[in-house]
């Protein structure tokens, strides 16, 4: 109480003698001051007295002496010399010992600082991070008057000290406020506060236009100091340390000693308004390159905007930088002296400092901008919220300025659609809603053609377009442009059979590929002569140009009776400012034909050259349905996630835009003119009517699905995470992107499959597009494709759509429609070359168990007729009531069968990753063989949609976080097993309270239940517009339920889709699938409770 009171009211002498006792001493006699000079009745006279106390100090000499004496030191600071300058000449500032003092690292920031405009900090709210005693704060309010200057520190005693110092320097030696230029004193536009970094900022929503930081960035030899609690009570020298020491901050740049700086920039982009700048001081030790991309990584341009060499601190111990070089590949930057300009390493420099050199490092201010502020602040926000971890893999630098113009704006698309969405929802098979409008609105917007979503069918790959539309029409000849034939079937690129036989089979995939230039001349001409059913074609740069060569196509081919598929692909630009393109100027003024339609592969991008989605426009509605089923039996769904990323670029194009201008067409929307060409085939049309396929949403009431193979569960955040770093990484090694380690422990850890190095492993975007091809070998080899009945009825509408001969093996009910040993031997008896499809352990759709037993039976049995053996685990993964299962141990029972059975016999294991790993939006399939005979047929077909290098990154990761079976992710698949488990439960439960019989489940995402009280019940059933129903509008029709339309009866009365008995195979029995969100599942238990009191009613 006795230094209070002589700071407050007493002589000099009592308040030195008060210091004289201490630096705690000296430091509790300093705030009686400030609680003075805070109080305007006495800060007059509070500042009088530290004018006084200045006086008494005398010389700079006496100064010095004073800092080891009273524990407090003022001196003045010089600002501008130059010739003409009008502002403050020098500030006085007042040190004590717990505080950094400002030497070289602090003055070359500020000469920095002067390197840029006046008007950089004029009228601008500025933070300095790290402010000391406060004089570079003081300083840039009083040379360049800010609106605001906020000095923020860890510090508590360097913010006390740097107010008395404001204080100092905004009253004249008699307490009277300095004004300065616009009538303001620095009282006005100063304010230090205590704050980890930009924590007081964040905490108050202070938007800044300008942070600035002269950051300590020397590696701490004790991590755990800032664990302390820092208090003004500290002691001196562990608060002195804060201002040269950081600890480790968590950053990828800690190994450097950078740390510190990464966290105030990132910090620093969530608080900055979006033409902020930031200046940071950087010390050069690290390398120029390692401070450049502290930075670059993180969105910035940057500018160097002054550098120098300064000596390194005697004192600062570089031993951990020589650690650092013994144990990585990395070399620190110092230099003998200042005159050198040859750099040394860090173990150089500690060894020349220890014989008594000088060494020193560059010292570096460096201005950055963030290049696209708003995108970068979405894909932070992101980041912070529970994905610290990624930010080590953001790479936002780019030397192209037109790869980041398209990357960081998806980059923030994907980090808000992450970020909001728990989940993907249901996209239609023809692709997404919000994509084909996107794409449908750049073809009005950019070349004036009326299209809309429902011109537009989205495919995975040109190459599967191309291969699907051929199957679509089965032409018997077909010509295709050479440049488009790579992916084509070896069988259709040999075939001679080019005319009609009476002999041919109509079930035999007799499809001729005859190759055609890339000329329209000669293309017409083979057209002419060979009189295709089926033209594919692209088009010479030079023919794109005008309209002429394709309306020339259109002609012939309409005249020869042929069907045009025009590829675009090499002349469709993603540009604000497109090229002239001759097909799509005449599209504006004209309907596409009947007869045509348009391929377009987006591969254009500036980021990923392997990243493909493909679309197909008509104007003809009934080859828009039809393209829609064949993408969904063939391919399934578009990933979503490539989808998105091409619909960023387009949203990019068009968001700038004012909304209903350059709409206007030249022509109105209008359905084209029937013309006299190859129809559907008629194998492809009646496969397609009888298949169930996903239901569209043009229903005029939101839809609930229970019918397709795809999971609706939350993704958990590892799974968003690894989808972000695989997205924002840049230049992934070929290791990281080999997912075939994986792959193999995962299919013997999870089924015990045996692999070695002969076994050839295959992806794909999805397991169905692998299937397919498996199909199509069994084709080749004249085989018969045995379905146990009860299988998934998507595969088995895929084999027939196919022309595969295909057979069902008879389940029974009492064996839970289980294929059995004794079953399938009755059917293989009867057939020739049988391959044996069986999914499981997880069966689908029954959600039954395989046990190692039967499986081991199964096999045996198939190994006997040397049959092929599909084993699909795609919808295996999620066992919840697997007690006293014990898994598969495929090995131990192939081992058995491969040495005494059939040599035909084979079994390859087919998979998919999407529910195991609760990816969602990432597709990933897999196809692994046992035998080398099947490799070569299966890659004589090449058609295969391909997983991009992003998401084989991320099923990597997963797959290896998985294994480990510890974390986050394993966490979320057990809360997503136990889910499913009371799903089924409470789905049987209300089920069966409503009149069904229900088969149990013990795995898997659906189960199968039997309408037992509906059947021969009569339900009204009211039309929509889609039905062409002979009715009064408004007015409904009676159906009587029975097997084949209960799902039109639940789907009409409810809005709930679900699988009837000719999707299951099962007499009676449909599907449903449980993998739905919360509201959602919720909805459809409502629905079946609506349903019965429909009937009931």
């Amino acid at each position: 109480m006795a230094g209070a009171g002589a700071g407050a009211c007493g002589s000099v002498e009592e308040f030195l003698r008060e210091c004289e006792q201490s630096g705690d001493a000296a430091y509790a006699a300093f705030r009686s001051v400030l609680e003075r000079l805070e109080d305007p009745a006495t800060r007059a006279g509070a500042r009088i007295f530290l004018s006084d106390l200045q006086a008494r100090l005398g010389s700079p000499r006496s100064s010095e002496q004073c800092f080891d004496k009273y524990h407090f030191q003022i001196e003045q600071i010089l600002l501008d010399q130059y010739q003409g300058y009008q502002g403050r000449k020098k500030l006085t500032m007042m040190i004590i010992p717990s505080i950094f003092f400002p030497e070289d690292w602090s003055f070359t920031f500020y000469e920095g600082l002067n390197r840029h405009q006046d008007s950089i900090f004029k009228d601008k709210t500025v933070a300095e991070l790290g402010c000391g005693n406060g004089w570079i704060t003081i300083a840039i309010a009083a040379k360049w008057l800010p609106m605001k200057v906020y000095g923020l520190d860890i510090n508590p005693r360097a913010v006390k000290i740097s107010w008395i110092n404001l204080y100092l320097n905004a009253l004249d030696e008699k307490g009277q406020p300095i004004l300065d230029s616009e009538g303001k004193t620095l009282l006005d536009r100063v304010e230090f506060y205590e704050s980890d970094l930009l924590s007081y900022c964040r905490d108050h929503d202070i938007k800044l236009e300008r942070i600035v930081g002269c950051i300590p960035q020397i590696l701490n030899p004790n991590p755990d100091a800032m664990s302390k609690l820092i208090t003004e009570n500290a002691s001196e020298e562990f608060l002195h340390s804060l201002s040269n020491y950081c600890a480790l901050q968590g950053f990828v740049e800690d190994q450097f000693g950078l740390g510190l700086i990464a966290r105030a920039v990132e910090e620093g982009i969530s608080v900055i308004k979006p033409a902020g700048i930031m200046i940071f001081n950087m010390g050069g030790r690290p390398g120029q390159a390692v401070c450049r991309r502290l930075f670059e990584r993180r969105g910035f341009r940057i500018n160097k905007l002054w550098q120098t060499k300064v000596l390194q601190a005697a004192d600062t111990d570089i031993s951990a930088l020589v650690e650092i070089e013994k144990n990585s590949p990395h070399r620190f930057e110092f230099f003998m002296g200042l005159a050198s300009d040859q750099p040394i390493c860090a173990r150089t420099a500690w060894a020349y400092g220890r014989a008594g050199g000088r060494i020193s490092h560059a010292l570096s201010v460096y201005s950055c901008q963030l290049r696209q502020p708003n995108e970068v602040k979405t894909i932070f926000e992101f980041l912070k919220n529970g994905f610290h971890d990624v930010s080590s893999s953001l790479d936002l630098s780019f030397e192209d300025d037109s790869v980041a113009d398209e990357k960081i704006p998806f980059l923030a698309y994907l980090a808000s659609a992450l970020k909001e969405s728990s989940y993907f929802p249901y996209e239609p098979p023809a692709g997404s809603k919000r994509f084909r409008n996107l794409i449908a609105g750049f073809m009005k917007t950019y070349h004036h053609i009326p299209l809309d979503a429902d011109n537009i069918v989205v495919f995975p790959t040109r190459a599967a377009a191309i291969e699907n539309a051929l199957r679509l029409f089965s032409p018997r000849l077909a010509i295709v442009d050479e440049h488009l034939t790579l992916n084509l079937p070896r069988k259709w690129l040999t075939s001679l059979v080019m005319e009609d036989t009476e002999a041919k089979d109509p079930s035999e995939d007799e499809i001729t590929v005859i190759e055609a230039p890339h000329q329209s001349d000669l293309m017409i001409e083979l057209i002419k002569k060979l009189k295709p059913q089926v033209v594919i074609t692209g088009m010479a740069h030079f023919e794109s140009v005008t309209t002429s060569a394709f309306q020339h196509l259109l002609d012939v081919t309409r005249d020869m009776g042929s069907r045009l598929f025009l590829d675009i692909s090499e002349h469709f630009e993603l540009s604000s400012l497109p090229t002239s393109n001759g097909v799509l100027k005449y599209l504006a003024r004209n309907p596409l034909p009947a007869h045509v339609a348009i391929i377009c592969g987006l591969v254009k991008n500036q980021v990923y050259k392997d990243l493909e989605v493909a679309f197909v426009i008509s104007e003809e509605q009934s080859i828009f349905k039809v393209l829609s089923k064949t993408v969904e039996l063939l391919e399934g769904n578009t990933a979503a996630i490539s989808q998105n990323y091409y619909g960023c670029l387009f949203h990019e194009l068009l968001a700038f835009q004012l909304a209903d201008r350059r709409r206007h067409s030249e022509r109105e929307a209008q359905k084209p003119k029937s013309v006299d060409a190859i129809g559907i085939a008629n194998s492809a049309i009646s496969v397609l009517n009888d298949s169930e396929l996903s239901i569209s949403e043009d229903q005029g009431f939101s839809l609930i699905h229970m019918d397709v193979d795809q999971s609706f569960l939350h993704a958990p955040s590892p799974v968003k995470a690894a989808i972000f770093e695989s997205f924002a990484r840049q230049n992934m090694s070929e290791a990281e992107l080999d997912v075939g380690p994986s792959i193999r422990q995962h299919i013997k850890s999870e089924y015990g499959f045996p692999t070695d190095s002969s076994t050839e492993l295959i992806y794909a975007n999805s397991s169905l597009a692998l299937f397919n091809k498996l199909v199509l070998c069994c084709i080749q080899e004249s085989g018969t494709l045995c379905f146990p009945a009860g299988s998934n009825g998507n595969y088995i509408s895929a084999a027939k759509f196919l022309k595969a001969n295909v057979v069902t093996v008879p389940t029974k009910s009492a064996e839970g429609f289980k294929l059995t040993e004794k079953s399938i031997i009755e059917v293989l008896e009867t057939v020739k070359q049988p391959w044996v499809y069986i999914c499981g352990p997880t069966i689908s759709p029954t959600g039954l168990l395989y046990s190692n037993h039967e499986i081991e039976k199964i096999l045996s049995a198939c190994a006997k007729f040397g049959a092929r053996v599909i084993i699909d685990t795609s919808f295996s993964g999620f066992e919840f009531g697997s007690d006293g299962w014990g898994g598969w141990d495929l090995a131990n029972s192939l081992s058995k069968l491969n040495s005494s059975s059939n040599p035909a016999f084979s079994v390859c294991l087919l998979g998919g990753l999407s529910f195991k790993l609760l990816t969602g939006g990432l597709k990933f399939g897999f196809l692994v063989f046992n035998r080398s005979n099947m490799v070569e047929a299966f890659h004589s077909f090449p058609g295969l949609s391909k997983p991009h290098g992003t998401v084989k990154y991320a099923v990597k990761k997963l797959l290896g976080l998985r294994e480990r079976k510890t974390g986050e992710l394993m966490d979320a698949v057990a809360t997503h097993i136990g889910m499913l488990k009371s799903r089924s439960k409470h789905l049987k439960e209300a089920l069966e309270k409503n009149g069904w019989d229900v088969l149990e489940p013990c795995a898997g995402l659906s189960m199968v239940a039997k309408p037992s009280a509906y059947l021969d019940k009569t339900i009204s059933i009211k039309p929509t517009p889609t039905d062409g129903v002979a009715s009064e509008e408004g007015s409904a029709y009676d159906i009587k339920i029975n097997d084949s339309n209960i799902r039109e009866a639940l789907l009409r009365s409810t809005g709930l889709c679900i699988n009837s008995s000719s999707w299951t195979g099962i007499p009676g029995y449909c599907r449903f699938t449980i993998a739905l969100d919360d509201s959602e599942f919720d909805r459809a238990l409502g629905c079946i409770v609506k349903f019965g009191s429909v009937i009931t009613n």
